[in-house]
């Protein structure tokens, strides 16, 4: 059995029970059909009555029937012609009954009320109501001169009422599971996303420095093979950062700072053969250190991979951080792929904007930038 016909499952013994539990007051109606003088009547009555018991509990049984354990509503709002069969065939009963039971009858009309306070959506439920106190509260006494029976109409509206209100805080609470599965679907992509953007940025950085330090290792093996050994063994170094890097990540432990950024960026653009300008590490702001860290990281990873440029400058303000460099521009449109947008997104959610530009003279910009007041998420 699966976890939808399980839910189904439950609901109906829900329906059941729920009806079930205001059977007890039947009571009364079939003690007066077992003091009637006549076994035939007191046969055909006690009959009608505990039908009528059973169309009750059936009623709120095909009710729920229908219902979905999560996608659909709970309880279930059915079509007007749905809720008015179950009201039509009890009130069929209680007219059978009042044949030899008379008014006593009349109060069976309070189940009628919860079934429609139970089933029926308010904009129905009202006018239904409204009928019913007419149908059985105030013509029967009408017809025999008697005033309406305004205790009955009381019980008519307190059932509704009540059984209304029930209603309204089961499809609240329906509505609330819904919501906090919804929330918890998004919270597990929101951090699927991270974790893939993540593990992004931190492998494009390093690869990218691994194959330039390779590359340059190549060139040297036979010209310098000490500086050759040396670029070696910075790969083999960065391969194992790269490799906690993406552990970290994945354990939501991944910290990134200006500070370490500014010092990869320095021998990434170094293995490039790229001049870098970058400012001191020793007078960096504390401020959104994280979030520029990412944009100096993934600048840096683009210019190396991409730019062909020749020189590449980093300016760093308390509220902004810029990267320029003269290579070939936006013309490449691998230069705008999937690292750049996840930065844009990144930055974006940290209350900021990321500007990327081709430079009058020639290269790309890339300018982050935040508003003074705003503060830095923690």
């Amino acid at each position: 059995m699966d976890v939808e016909e399980e839910g189904i499952r439950r609901r109906r013994r829900f329906g059941a029970v729920f009806a079930a539990v205001w059977a007890v007051y039947l009571i009364e109606p079939l003690r007066r059909g077992w003091e009637l003088d006549n076994p035939m009547a007191r046969v055909y009555t006690l009959a009608v009555i505990v039908a009528f018991g059973a169309c009750y509990i059936w009623s709120y049984w095909r009710l729920v029937a229908g219902s979905r354990p999560v996608s659909g509503a709970w309880p279930p709002s059915p079509d007007l012609r749905t809720v008015l069969i179950p009201l039509a065939a009890q009130a069929v009963l209680i007219a059978a009954a009042a044949v030899t039971l008379h008014s006593v009858v009349l109060s069976m009309s309070v189940y009628m009320a919860s079934y429609i306070g139970f089933s029926a959506p308010v904009r129905w439920a009202i006018p239904l109501e409204l009928a019913l106190i007419v149908a059985f509260g105030v013509v029967p006494q009408l017809a025999t001169g008697q005033s309406p029976d305004y205790g009955l109409i009381q019980s008519i509206a307190l059932a509704g009422f009540a059984v209304g209100g029930i209603r309204v805080i089961l499809v609240r609470n329906h509505q609330l599971y819904l919501a906090r599965k919804q929330l918890t679907e998004l919270a597990v992509a929101e951090e699927r996303l991270r974790v893939g953007r993540d593990v992004h940025d931190i492998l494009g950085h390093s690869l990218t420095v691994i194959t330039v330090k390779t590359e340059l290792a190549q060139r040297l093996i036979d010209l310098d093979p000490d500086r050759a050994r040396t670029e070696m063994a910075d790969v083999e170094r960065l391969a194992r950062e790269a490799l906690a890097g993406v552990r970290t990540t994945v354990g939501g432990l991944r910290e990134v700072s200006l500070a370490g950024e500014l010092a990869n960026a320095r021998t990434a653009l170094r293995a490039a053969e790229i001049e870098a300008e970058l400012p001191d590490s020793d007078d960096l702001p504390i401020r959104h250190s994280v979030v520029f860290g990412w944009v100096l990281r993934e600048s840096v990873t683009n210019v190396v991979r991409h730019s062909g440029a020749a020189h590449c400058q980093v300016r760093v303000t308390p509220t902004s951080i810029e990267v320029s460099d003269d290579g070939v521009g936006m013309n490449d449109s691998a230069r705008t792929g999937s690292g750049l947008s996840g930065l844009r997104e990144r930055v974006q959610a940290t209350g900021g904007t990321l500007i990327l530009a081709n430079r009058p003279e020639g290269g790309l910009r890339v300018l982050a930038s935040f508003p003074a007041t705003i503060k830095e998420p923690e």
